[in-house]
C-alpha cells in the first residue's frame, strides 16, 4: 500500500521517508530524554529495576527508557514527547502530528501473521487485532522470525490515518514452540491490564455483555446486588460464588475444561486484602455500570443512615468523614444517600470468575489491593468478568 503525506510546504513524504525520519526523531528524542533535565525522573526508575545487585540487561533499560518517554507522567501532566516537541519549533506539523500519536502507543504479545514487505504483519493476542509493522532500522530487524512465531513489542503509530505502525524500543521474539507459555502470558497481561484489550471496539461490547452476564448470575446466587457481611463469610460468600461460575463455564464448554482440575476450597480464587479484612463488616456491591465494588464497614454506615442518632458517636463520624473525603467511593445504596449518576467505569476487575482458564488467586488479590474505605474494581469501560 502506498503512502504519501503530504506536508506544510506541499511536499510528500512516501513511507520511506517517513520510516527514515522516524528513526531520526527517536533518536534526538531518546537523548532528550536522557539529558541531565530529566535525570530526577528516569534514574530512580533504572536504579529501582536494578535491584540491590544494581544489575540491569540492555533490553530491560531500553524498556524502561522507552515507556518513560513515551508515558511517564511528568508535573504538569506532560510527557517527555510533549516538552521535546514545545522545545523543537523547526518540527514540520508531519512531524508534530507524528510524535504526539506516539503518547499512545499499543503494548502487546504478537504473533507473526505473515511477512509484508519490509516489515510484518501482527496480530496482537491481547486486543485481536492486526498491526501492519516497521522498523526504523529497517528489514533486516525482522530477518530471523518467521510467521507463526511471537514477538513482545510495543508499537507506535508512523501514520495512524493509514494503520501503519513501528517497533518502539526493545523486541523480543519467541518460537512457535513457546504458544502455552504466550498464552498463558497474554491473558495475564488482559486481565492485568484491561485497557489494552479495550483498544478493540468489539472487545468492549463483549466485555459489557460478559460482566451483563456474571452480573445475573451474582444476583441469582447471592439473592441480590448487595452483600453486607464479616469479612471472613464474604470472602467465603464470594469463593463459593467463584467455583459455582466456573464449574456451570465448565459444564457448558466440556472440551474446553477437559485434564484441567478446577481451584478447590484449599486453593481460593479470591482473598482479601488486610485493609478489607480487619473491618467488621464488609460491603459488596455488583453495581451493573461500575462492576463488583468493596466497602470495608459498610455495615456501620448503613446503621448511620438508618438511625441518625449514632451521628453523635466518633467512630461514626470518622467513618462518614473518610467516605465523604474520597470521592470516588460511592456508599449510596442507603435511603438517606442520593442516587448514583451514572458514569462510565475507570478501573479493572479481574476476577475472571466466568472463565474456566482463570489465572487464579493473584488476580483476584490485585483488583482490591487499595481498598479504603471503598474499593471499586473497574476498568476504562466495562469491568471485566
Amino acid at each position: 500500500m502506498a503512502i504519501a503525506v503530504r506536508d506544510a510546504d506541499h511536499s510528500e513524504r512516501s513511507l520511506t521517508d517517513l520510516i527514515e525520519r522516524s528513526a531520526e526523531l527517536k533518536g534526538e528524542l531518546v537523548a532528550f530524554a536522557q539529558s541531565a533535565r530529566f535525570d530526577r525522573w528516569l534514574t530512580p526508575l533504572l536504579l529501582e529495576a536494578a535491584g540491590p545487585e544494581r544489575r540491569l540487561d540492555e533490553g530491560d533499560a531500553i524498556r524502561i527508557t522507552d515507556h518513560f518517554i513515551l508515558r511517564y507522567r511528568l508535573p504538569g501532566d506532560t510527557t517527555v514527547v510533549d516538552r521535546f516537541v514545545g522545545s523543537r519549533r523547526d518540527l514540520s506539523e508531519v512531524d508534530r502530528d507524528m510524535l504526539l500519536s506516539w503518547r499512545d502507543p499499543v503494548e502487546g504479545i504478537f504473533e507473526i501473521r505473515r511477512k509484508d514487505g519490509d516489515g510484518v504483519v501482527l496480530l496482537n493476542l491481547v486486543d485481536d487485532l492486526e498491526y501492519r509493522t516497521y522498523s526504523n532500522v529497517g528489514p533486516k530487524a525482522f530477518r530471523g522470525v518467521s510467521k507463526g512465531q511471537f514477538l513482545l513489542a510495543c508499537l507506535v503509530p508512523i501514520h495512524a490515518a493509514d494503520g501503519v505502525w513501528l517497533i518502539s524500543g526493545m523486541m523480543s521474539s519467541y518460537p512457535k514452540s513457546s504458544a502455552t507459555e504466550i498464552a498463558r502470558a497474554a491473558l495475564q497481561l488482559a486481565t492485568s491490564r484491561p485497557e489494552l484489550v479495550f483498544r478493540n471496539p468489539e472487545k468492549i461490547e463483549q466485555g459489557w455483555e460478559r460482566m451483563r452476564e456474571d452480573r445475573a448470575a451474582f444476583v441469582e446466587f447471592c439473592g441480590g446486588d448487595e452483600l453486607v457481611l464479616p469479612p471472613a463469610e464474604a470472602e467465603a460468600r464470594l469463593n463459593a460464588y467463584y467455583r459455582h461460575r466456573q464449574e456451570a463455564t465448565a459444564a457448558a464448554h466440556p472440551d474446553h475444561a477437559q485434564g484441567r482440575r478446577l481451584p478447590g476450597l484449599d486453593f481460593p480464587a479470591f482473598e482479601l486484602p488486610p485493609a478489607l479484612a480487619d473491618s467488621d463488616t464488609i460491603g459488596v456491591i455488583y453495581d451493573e455500570v461500575d462492576g463488583m465494588n468493596f466497602y470495608a464497614d459498610y455495615g456501620m454506615l448503613r446503621d448511620l443512615f438508618a438511625d441518625p442518632a449514632l451521628a453523635g458517636r466518633r467512630r461514626h463520624q470518622d467513618l462518614l468523614r473518610t467516605y465523604l473525603a474520597r470521592t470516588r467511593s460511592r456508599p449510596c445504596r442507603s435511603a438517606a444517600w442520593p442516587p448514583p449518576t451514572r458514569r462510565p467505569p475507570t478501573r479493572s476487575s479481574g476476577s475472571c470468575c466466568g472463565n474456566p482458564d482463570s489465572p487464579g488467586p493473584s488476580t483476584a488479590r490485585n483488583c482490591c489491593a487499595d481498598a479504603s474505605p471503598g474499593t471499586t474494581h473497574r476498568s476504562p469501560d466495562p469491568a471485566s468478568p
